[in-house]
């Protein structure tokens, strides 16, 4: 019998909050790429945010197991330390420096379709319905009108499809990680965030030192923007979608990634004063349709609530 939640407004909440997190994230790592190699931007941001979530689980008294028998939970710390953190961290960074950004951003959109069909047969009470597949297929409609043919046009990289395959890869390893993370043992949710994070550094560090050397301090400019990505996206975004998978379902979670795109092109204009593409209505209209037609159960559990 499923354990999941219906989710709520503090659900809604969450996951919004999400997609304008990792919406800024491309922003982020195109500035910090500036002044680092992708393999240590990658393991900077683990260790820079494992530090940080160690301290605050640390301080809030170092609470690890929920039930018994802590053993059966290592397996899935350490498989979804390096499926969530490590390798597509990683993946990403190397990915951009050989690709356009509007094509990492609709990559993202393609996890909800990877997710939709694993949590159908590995997530009690998480089925693929009929109601889900026309919202999901409206939504990533909405995200490729959103992006357009740019996605697609040649960066002049000469890995360029290396760099594509790249960033599936990475939409990949977070589709797989959500559906391991939502079928471990309990667990809590500051130690967990914590210790994928944790596991994600040790990895990292000798994996970044073999392949590209000994790090080097980065410039102001993307030394600033590696704390940010390290301690918001990473730290804290990997706190909030441990609470959302494990409560609401990983299904419930991929709607941020219809949100990712709307925010990185609005960063773009505001912050790198890029063009917004005339098809913004039109996809928004999609976007918001299909997580609407999806999660109809949720918002009409909410809007009827008594007041």
């Amino acid at each position: 019998m499923s354990d999941l939640e219906q989710p709520t407004l503090r659900h809604w909440a969450m996951i919004s909050t999400l997609g304008l997190v990792w919406g800024a994230t491309f922003l982020f790592i195109e500035l910090a790429l500036e002044g680092l190699t992708p393999f240590w931007l990658a393991t900077w941001r683990l260790v820079l945010g494992a530090a940080l979530m160690l301290v605050i689980w640390r301080a809030m008294g170092g609470r690890y197991r929920v039930g018994p028998d802590p053993r059966a939970r290592w397996p899935y710390v350490l498989i979804c330390g390096v499926l969530s953190t490590v390798v597509p961290f990683t993946l990403l960074s190397w990915g951009q420096t050989h690709v356009v950004s509007s094509f990492a951003g609709v990559s993202m959109a393609t996890i909800p379709l990877i997710v939709l069909p694993l949590a159908h047969f590995f997530v009690p009470g998480d089925q693929l319905t009929r109601r889900k597949a026309i919202g999901f297929g409206l939504g990533f409609a909405g995200t490729v009108l959103l992006i357009g043919p740019q996605a697609l046009s040649d960066s002049g990289a000469e890995l360029e499809n290396w760099g594509r395959l790249a960033c599936l890869a990475t939409a990949a390893c977070y589709a797989v990680s959500s559906i391991i993370l939502r079928n471990c043992p309990p667990i809590d949710p500051i130690a967990m965030a914590a210790l994928l994070l944790a596991v994600g550094a040790v990895l990292g560090v000798p994996l970044a030192w073999a392949v590209e050397g000994p790090p080097q301090m980065p410039p102001q400019g993307p030394l600033i923007a590696l704390l940010l990505l390290a301690f918001i996206p990473t730290a804290a975004a990997n706190y909030l979608r441990v609470l959302v998978v494990r409560s609401a379902g990983p299904t419930f979670m991929t709607l941020t990634n219809f949100q990712v795109p709307l925010w990185s092109l609005a960063f773009g204009a505001l912050v790198l004063n890029e063009p917004l593409p005339g098809t913004l209505v039109s996809a928004l209209v999609l976007i918001l349709s299909g997580v609407a037609i999806s999660q109809w159960r949720s918002l009409e559990a909410i809007f009827r609530k008594p007041v």
